[in-house]
């Protein structure tokens, strides 16, 4: 153009070019277009063309639909069979099982048809797996989910979950809907909106959708919890769910069954009922999840070793590896260490081999197992109610590893933090729950669990101060008395030790020859510890259920 105007090149205006786009700019557009690809692509149908619904399907913006899991009811291989040890619970089952077959029997006799139950109970207890058999025999779909899958970080996206969840159930009818771990969703309203707004939300709408269940509808709600103390009061009222079914752990004779139906499968090198009674005679407390661990561990031990068949012996070690932990062969000690740990776990031996109420003692070992540098193997009884005789005698016999040590050498070590922990957990409680304190009265007190958060105390100062000293004077009337008998058996002490030393591990037998016959009555056997009666449990079924598997037949589903 200047040059066109005639304009002289001297005098002309310079033009430059340059972008104004930067790479960070490319990187960003290349991102976005990604994102943009990643959601058409997610968008697309699944694999051969199916596309689930109420939340059983997939994609970008699925996140709101409910992630409840169907099993189909052809695809259900658990029955009740396959689940002991818990035999009331069981019952209580079977009559959801019965109503789903058979409802107008229930119709016809003017009764509501249950709308739901919650299992609650100890962890291991068979809760999901009493669900799943219930489902299983009852012939129906089971449509499971965590409570935990409710919640997001998207507002509302709770509640629409559940809507979906309730409406893949109605179309599923009749079926079993199962909750587990209901109290994440569950807890108590607290009435404030500090980050709990959402769940309450979530909460709500099941609270809506089981008031909008009618029975006509065939489908029964199953939940389970450890924690039910903590869930809301409208979720637990009639109507909702009307039946709370307690499982709890096994007695000897559930965990007896339990064992039976673990040992099935295991190539045994004795007799099933043998083993499986034995078992149940040396697990106290464990739960069904406990034994079966007990049983694959055993499994596991007995191929290691390359034997044949798994025995009794691959079982014990197989409890000692659930209850103590990996032994720690490899593990050494020091002479001095070593010589504290076998004079440590002497005194435990002695101290409760002396004392009426402690249980049996069956091994005692020096070998390192877990985080302990020692292991004692007691012969534990089911006890449902302690006196304080009993108390005071388990609080001594934690206490023998302490005082053997300073019976012996004078001085103490950490090997008894343990050992503390349970006797001051154990004296709190005798003066702060169970009143044992004349002094503090026949008042009870909760005492806070590990995790919680504790702001204040249910009483005064004044009453705090008498809890520590009577709690300091419980202990130490305990630790005087296991020095006493310490020192009466003072030469018992130094020869059970110099064993342990030498061989590491001894057995009861080996105990009996060094201490003598205990000087008490023991119950250690499968039928001494179940005392007169039955040695089985008991599964007979009441009239009205004796039927309960079967299907009814045309004439009375005419009717």
């Amino acid at each position: 153009m200047e040059a066109h105007m005639g304009i002289d090149p001297m005098h002309r205006t310079f033009i430059t070019y340059s972008s104004r786009l930067k790479p960070s700019d490319v990187l960003y557009g290349i991102f976005y277009i990604s994102l943009f690809l990643m959601a058409v692509y997610s968008l697309r149908p699944a694999s051969g063309g199916v596309v689930r619904k109420s939340g059983l399907g997939s994609g970008l913006f699925n996140f709101g639909q409910s992630p409840v899991r169907l099993i189909e009811k052809d695809k259900i291989g658990v029955r009740f069979s396959d689940v002991a040890g818990c035999e009331e619970a069981k019952l209580e089952i079977i009559e959801f099982v019965n109503f789903l077959k058979n409802p107008t029997k229930y119709e016809a006799l003017g009764a509501k048809i249950p709308r739901g139950a919650i299992l609650k109970g100890p962890p291991g207890t068979g809760k999901t797996l009493l669900a799943k058999a219930t489902a299983g025999e009852a012939n129906v779909p089971f449509l499971s989910v965590s409570g935990s899958e409710f919640l997001e970080m998207f507002v509302g996206v709770g509640p629409k979950r559940v809507r979906d969840m309730f409406a893949s159930a109605r179309d599923k009818a009749p079926c079993i809907l199962f909750i587990d771990e209901i109290d994440a969703i569950g807890g108590k309203r607290s009435g404030t909106s500090f980050g709990h707004q959402e769940r309450e939300n979530t909460l709500n709408q099941l609270l809506v959708e089981m008031d909008g269940f009618t029975t006509q509808e065939n489908v029964v709600v199953l939940a389970a919890t450890n924690r039910v103390d903590i869930l809301d009061p409208a979720l637990l009222r009639p109507g909702r769910f009307d039946r709370q079914i307690y499982v709890s752990l096994p007695d000897i004779k559930g965990r007896a069954s339990i064992f039976k139906i673990h040992l099935k499968p295991i190539k045994l090198a004795d007799d099933m009922q043998l083993v499986a009674r034995k078992m149940a005679a040396r697990t106290p407390g464990f739960s069904g999840a406990d034994i079966a661990s007990v049983c694959n561990e055993a499994a596991l031990i007995a191929a290691r070793e390359d034997a044949h068949s798994v025995n009794l012996i691959h079982f014990d070690k197989a409890i000692d590896r659930v209850i103590a932990g990996l032994e720690k062969k490899s593990h050494v000690l020091q002479p001095e260490e070593k010589k504290t740990v076998a004079y440590h776990e002497a005194g435990h031996a002695v101290v409760g081999w002396f004392l009426e109420h402690c249980n049996p003692l069956l091994k005692v070992s020096i070998i390192p197992r877990g985080k302990a540098l020692g292991y004692a193997q007691y012969q534990p009884r089911d006890i449902y109610l302690r006196t304080k005789e009993q108390m005071l005698d388990e609080m001594c016999l934690a206490l023998g590893g302490r005082a053997s040590e300073e019976v012996f050498f004078g001085k103490v070590g950490s090997g008894a933090v343990d050992d503390l922990q349970r006797v001051t957990r154990s004296a709190y409680a005798q003066i702060v729950q169970l009143g044992f304190s004349s002094k503090v009265g026949l008042l009870s007190f909760d005492l806070p669990q590990q995790g919680d958060m504790v702001l204040s105390k249910p009483y005064s100062e004044h009453t705090a101060q008498i809890i520590d000293e009577e709690v300091r004077k419980l202990v130490q009337s305990a630790y005087e008395r296991t020095l006493t008998i310490l020192r009466e058996k003072k030469q018992l002490v130094d020869k059970l030790a110099l064993q342990l030393l030498d061989k590491e591990q001894l057995q009861k037998e080996d105990l009996i020859e060094v201490l003598g016959p205990r000087p008490f009555v023991e119950k250690s056997t499968y039928e001494e510890l179940v005392g007169p009666g039955s040695l089985d449990e008991d599964v007979s079924l009441p009239p009205g259920l004796k039927d309960w598997n079967k299907e009814p037949d045309s004439k009375s589903k005419a009717s």
